[in-house]
This record gives structure tokens, C-alpha cells and sequence, in this order.
């Protein structure tokens, strides 16, 4: 099919030789004009139209040589020209072709191509580039406008491109230097192009830029400024994350921060998915909100800026955006005792804590293993723990002192759980000892800053209703370092967070007080009495308490962890009056989680010690009395057997108690049979019985009613 003539729509471009359309076609007067003079332009796009960035493709190839000697110009007649159909692929430097041969033997540099235009002219091959070179003129035919315009604009971008690095990569005048990226930002907003690398690789000029050049700090803010409408719609590289948190550090009180950086780090908050594949636009993001932190109003814009984040409504439109602040407050507060950490002597590394920290004979053990030690000989201490170093050496839940009698026994308490093999926690290693509790932990000024600011900022985000269930749940297994849990300014600070959710209703918030599974301690563990973030003598351990009782945690397994555990706290909570440590307690007695007589006795002395308490224990005692002189008396009149009992459920029933008074007893809808009927016989008061849907058929039994049908 002859291409010139043909509508090119879906026309395939895979034609043989004898059907391509040749040059010959055109008239002389024509083939002159294309080297002579520049063609019309067309429209570079379309209203609205848009192009995806070629990287290569399949096109028609023809080369016109401009004729130097007479045997040339016969070669180059019309008569004697083709098409050559190539796989072009647009790299950075030159064009090049997969199929090296025939006329794209030879790559073509961008810097050899003068000119990119369009072939419009009348009779002129349709959906054609003229490629202008020294010594001739490419040809490139596409199979329709959209193609055409497409490989148009690929290749326009790809030379500008070229040229801009040549350019840059060697400045001379900075002014020269500012006035072409301008140029170069215009061109990749106004670029009817769209891909990712059309805003991506002016950005990277300007990153190597910064890298290769010692430049003034005018010339960076000029620089900033001028890339900024690039930065609203796209992530920076990381190379100039790098050098925005250097300006951030070093000029934080520069507009260039307010305005330019501030659009950046909203839209990373709102889009990214994951720091860990460039953590430099974390480091980025938390560099810019410690240089706000150092404005005159410091925590009020970083407040504002927050607020700015969530937005004026009850709820945050943006789901991404909590789940980056947290992770860049965790990041930072991290980075606070990251020194602190590595400048430990022989100080096990998290993931060693984790794995079960085995020490070994070389190594000294942890700092919080030798703190558990109260005696003051060092020999004797250095003595038992190398003796311990053979074994792994873990200090596990049950070494935690609730009581202050109970220190003077802590090492031998250590070395008898020397060779336990359960999971070490790390709370565990911090809550055992008042010499652990007085872990001198002193950072620098510089990291007092910013962990205030991060701490500040946690507390900002559990103010939000609607950010407070996922801000729990990313906090509930408890993400902080050890040392960070043994600062006492650390734990104070975020107690307020961790209040915030005691005071919330919702039990996806509360319930991630508690540990995130079993063997695990939680909040709710590290702020009770005896922990090492407890400093206001269990006031926060009873709010946690009252709210978890309140919900869904009004169980005997509940109730048996506290008896286990934090008993002493409760009783001198309850002691000083506390509601709900008294109805703790009361609860206790009631349900026989304590099996210690002197234990009980003392709960009780506890409880009649304040009017609550003795009015409570009055109350409990009278329900107990009721139920004593009820199964004294003979029991009750009347009994409903739960659906889908058995005969054994049954015979377990009346034996508990005493059932002389029973006169109606309704077995309906369980799964008793006939042989229930020896147990029902020795009911001396029945009057009426009810096995409406059961499988029993009991004989008739003397001045009693029996009903199979229907409840009365």
C-alpha cells in the first residue's frame, strides 16, 4: 500500500519493500526545499493532548544525502531511495536502532541533530520528521498523526535534555546557570509529555548540581525557588532530599523553608507508601519539622502545621498521612539515643534482646543485668556473672518487684532464671530494681530538642478522634528503644498519650493498652505500680483498670493477672480510697481468685479500712449471706434448665445446693433423655415439669405435671 496515500489510522507499518513509498514521489522542487529552507511547523500538541515519553519503537527510516560529486548525485536520485524499517530506541546520549544496518548502521548523537520538524507541506509523505544532520536530512514515517507527534515530541524532549546536562554539568556564570533552569522547569510543566522522568530528570540535573559545585547560600535559596514548581507534584530525588535537610539544618529560619519545602512535605506525607525504600525523604521531613520547631513560635506552627495535615473536618481525608508522622516521631526519637546506645559498653543490640541476648564469655553482660545486682561487691557480682556466662542469661516477667521488701532477694531471684528459655521482655530488664530505676540516661542538648518536639507531636496526634484507634494500634507493640523506656523525661512525656487513650471508650482504642500477645508486656504494664514509667503512685494504672473493667475485660483471667501480679498495687490503691481498686477486690472475694487465707484476711482488713470499702464488703457479704440462707432454706421455687443441656449438666446442677423448694422446673429445648428421670424423682416439692422439645419420655410421676408440648 502506498503510504502517501493511505489514511494511516491502524494501517500496519510491516510492509514489504515492493509496497513502501518512495521518495521518487515527490517533486524535485521539494527534495531541494527540505535541505534549503526550514519547512512550516506544525502545532507542537493538540488542545489537551497528551503524549507517553517514548524510550523506543517500530518506524520507517530513509536517508537523503546531500550530493557533493556527480556519482553521488545518482546515488541519492529519487529513483534509488527506500524505506528501511527499524526498532529506534531513544537512550540518553544518541539514537540508536536494535538492527544496526542500512541506513542506522551508525547511532546519531543528539548533539549532531540540528533540527526536529514536522513535514506538512502539500504532497509531502504523510505522518513524517525531518531530522536535520550535518551532510543530509533522516526521514522518519510514522503510521499515523498520533505516532508522528508522539516520536515529535520523544525526541525534542530527549535533545533538550542532552543539551541541558552538557550545559550544566560545566557553569561558568551562576546567573547564566539560574536563568537555564528556569528554562528547564518551564519546559517540563509545559511539556505535552507524561511520564514520571519529565519532571524527575530536571530535578536530577539540579541534585548534581548542587553535588559538583560549592555553591553560595543566595544561590541555593535562587536555585530552590526556581525548581519549587516541580517539588508540588512530585517526590524529590534523593541525592536532593540530602541537600534540603543540609539547608534546613543550616538556615531553618529561611522563608525558602516555609514556602518551597512545606508543599514538598505535605505531598509526602499524603503519598508515600513506604520510607524504607528512600529514607531520605523521611530525613527530609524530619529535618523540616525540627527547622519549624526553630521559629519564634516554634510548637505553635508545628501544631498549625499538623492541624494543616488532618484538616478542618472531624476526619483526616488522607489515610497515609498518620502512619508517616508516626514513623518519622519514631525515626527521631530513635535518633536521640542512638548515641547513647552505641556508646554502651558491650551494650546488647535490640535484635540481640530480642533473640534471647546469649552472652558470651568475652563479653560483659548487659547493662540492665548488672544493674539487678543491689550488693556493693563488684568482685563478687563479676564473680557470679561469669560463672552465669556459660548459660544464656535472661531475665524474664516473673523477676519484676511490686514491692520494696522484695529487693533485698533479687539476685538470687536472677540466677535462679539464669537458665530459663523463655522470650526475654524488654520492659522485664528495665523494672527490677531501684538502681535500675536510677539508670542515669543524659543526652545531649541537641537531642533534648528534638525528642521534646517528637514527644510534643505524639501527644498533638492523640487529640484526634479519628486518629486515635490507629495511633494505639501502632504503638501498641511498644516500638521504642530500652533506653528510651529507662528515661524517665521519655515515659512523662508520653504518659499524657497514653492517659488519652485510657479515657477513650472505643475498645480499639483502650485494648491496645494491654500487650500485643501472650509473654508480652504492654502499657499497661509498664505504667502500673513498679514499672519503671509509674510516677504518680497508680493513678494512671487505675484509670487503665476502670476502663478496661468497663469494657470487655470483666473476666476471672483478668482478674487472676492482677492477683498475680499487681495485687500490693491494688490494695494500696484501695487503701487510699480508690473506686475501683476496691471493687477489684470485691471482685476477688467474690469470684475466689484468692486461695491464700492470710491473703484474704488481708484484703478484707484493706477494704474495712475506708468507708467505700467497708460499705462494698458489707454489700458483698449480705449478697453471700442471701444465697447461703436461700440454699439453707431449701433452694428456689422455680428452675430453667440452659437450652441444649445434658444429663450431665443436670445431675451437676442438683448437686450444688440444696433443692427441696423446687416446685417448676422447665427442661425445654435441652438435650436431657429418659435417664434423667432418677435425679428428677428425688425432687420432693415438684410440681410442674416442662420437656416441651426433648428426647425424654418419663413415666408418669406422682402429682407431678408433665408437659411435652408447650411451655405454660
Amino acid at each position: 500500500m502506498d503510504r502517501t496515500g493511505g489514511s494511516g489510522g491502524g494501517n500496519d507499518c510491516r510492509q514489504t519493500e515492493e509496497s513502501k513509498p518512495m521518495l521518487g514521489e515527490m517533486s524535485a522542487l521539494e527534495v531541494n526545499n527540505m535541505g534549503a529552507a526550514p519547512c512550516r511547523r506544525a502545532l507542537l500538541h493538540r488542545n489537551g493532548m497528551r503524549y507517553k515519553l517514548l524510550q523506543e519503537g517500530d518506524i520507517q527510516v530513509c536517508v537523503i544525502r546531500y550530493p557533493r560529486t556527480f556519482l553521488s548525485k545518482i546515488l541519492t536520485s529519487k529513483f534509488l531511495r527506500r524505506w528501511e524499517p527499524h526498532h529506534l530506541i531513544l537512550a540518553d546520549n544518541s539514537v540508536t536502532s536494535a538492527t544496526p544496518t542500512g541506513y542506522m548502521e551508525n547511532s546519531i548523537s543528539y548533539s549532531a541533530i540540528e533540527d526536529v520538524q514536522l513535514l506538512s507541506w502539500e504532497n509531502a509523505p504523510k505522518y513524517c520528521l525531518q531530522l536535520t544532520v550535518p551532510g543530509g536530512t533522516i526521514l522518519l514515517q510514522a503510521a499515523n498523526s498520533y505516532l508522528r507527534d508522539q516520536w515529535f515530541h520523544s525526541l525534542q524532549w530527549k535533545k533538550k535534555i542532552y543539551k541541558y546536562k552538557k550545559v550544566l554539568s560545566n557553569p561558568s556564570r551562576w546567573e547564566v546557570v539560574l536563568k537555564e533552569i528556569r528554562t528547564l522547569v518551564d519546559m517540563a510543566l509545559t511539556s505535552p509529555l507524561q511520564d514520571d522522568s519529565i519532571h524527575q530528570a530536571p530535578l536530577e540535573i539540579v541534585s548534581k548540581l548542587f553535588l559538583e559545585n560549592n555553591l553560595t547560600t543566595q544561590d541555593h535559596e535562587n536555585i530552590i525557588v526556581a525548581t519549587a514548581p516541580l517539588l508540588e507534584n512530585n517526590h524529590p530525588p534523593p541525592e536532593l532530599c540530602e541537600f534540603f535537610c543540609k539547608h534546613c539544618r543550616e538556615r531553618p529560619r529561611s522563608m525558602v523553608v516555609i514556602e518551597v519545602f512545606t508543599p514538598a512535605v505535605q505531598r509526602i506525607l499524603k503519598h508515600n507508601m513506604d520510607f524504607g525504600k528512600c529514607p531520605l525523604l523521611r530525613l527530609f521531613t524530619q529535618e523540616y519539622i525540627l527547622a519549624l520547631n526553630e521559629l519564634n513560635t516554634g510548637m505553635e506552627v508545628v501544631k498549625n502545621f499538623i492541624h494543616s495535615m488532618h484538616g478542618p473536618s472531624g476526619q483526616c481525608p488522607h489515610p497515609r498521612v498518620l502512619p508517616n508522622i508516626v514513623a518519622v516521631c519514631l525515626a527521631a526519637i530513635y535518633s536521640c539515643y542512638e548515641e547513647f546506645i552505641n556508646s554502651r559498653d558491650n551494650s546488647p543490640s535490640l535484635k540481640e534482646i530480642r533473640n534471647g541476648c546469649q552472652q558470651q564469655c568475652d563479653r560483659k553482660p548487659n547493662l540492665s543485668l548488672r544493674l539487678l545486682h543491689t550488693s556493693p561487691d563488684l568482685v563478687s557480682q563479676e564473680a557470679i556473672l561469669t560463672e552465669s556466662c556459660l548459660k544464656p542469661v535472661i531475665v524474664t516477667s516473673n523477676e519484676i518487684h511490686m514491692e520494696v521488701e522484695c529487693n533485698n532477694t533479687a539476685n538470687q531471684k536472677m540466677i535462679a532464671n539464669v537458665g530459663n528459655d523463655s522470650e526475654p521482655n524488654l520492659i522485664d530488664c528495665l523494672m527490677v530494681s531501684p538502681t535500675c530505676n536510677a539508670m542515669s540516661i543524659e543526652l545531649s542538648a541537641q537531642a533534648d530538642r528534638i525528642l521534646g518536639c517528637y514527644v510534643e507531636i505524639l501527644k498533638m496526634l492523640s487529640n484526634y478522634d479519628d486518629w486515635r484507634p490507629a495511633l494505639a494500634s501502632l504503638l501498641q507493640p511498644i516500638p521504642f528503644p530500652k533506653e528510651a523506656l529507662a528515661h524517665k523525661k521519655f515515659t512523662k512525656e508520653l504518659k499524657y498519650v497514653i492517659q488519652r487513650f485510657a479515657e477513650d471508650l472505643r475498645q480499639e482504642v483502650h485494648s491496645c493498652l494491654l500487650s500485643v500477645r501472650a509473654g508480652k508486656d504492654g502499657w499497661f504494664q509498664l505504667y502500673s505500680p513498679g514499672g519503671v514509667a509509674c510516677d504518680d503512685d497508680g493513678e494512671l494504672f487505675a484509670s487503665m483498670v476502670h476502663i478496661l473493667m468497663g469494657s470487655c475485660y470483666k473476666t476471672k483471667k483478668f482478674l487472676l493477672s492482677l492477683a498475680e501480679n499487681k495485687l500490693g498495687p491494688c490494695m494500696l490503691l484501695a487503701l487510699r480510697g480508690n473506686q475501683t481498686m476496691v471493687e477489684i477486690l470485691c471482685l476477688m472475694l467474690e469470684y475466689n481468685i484468692i486461695d491464700n487465707n492470710d491473703t484474704q484476711l488481708q484484703i478484707i482488713s484493706t477494704l474495712e479500712s475506708t468507708d467505700m470499702g467497708k460499705r462494698m464488703y458489707e454489700q458483698l457479704c449480705d449478697r453471700q449471706r442471701e444465697l447461703k440462707e436461700l440454699q439453707r432454706k431449701g433452694g428456689p421455687t422455680r428452675l430453667t434448665l440452659p437450652s441444649k443441656s445434658t444429663d450431665a449438666d443436670l445431675v451437676r446442677l442438683l448437686s450444688s445446693g440444696s433443692f427441696g423448694n423446687l416446685e417448676n422446673l422447665s427442661l425445654a429445648f435441652t438435650n436431657v433423655t429418659s435417664a434423667c428421670a432418677e435425679h428428677l424423682i428425688k425432687l420432693p416439692s415438684l410440681k410442674q415439669l416442662n420437656l416441651w422439645s426433648t428426647q425424654a419420655k418419663l413415666p408418669n410421676l406422682k402429682e407431678v405435671d408433665v408437659r411435652y408440648t408447650e411451655a405454660w
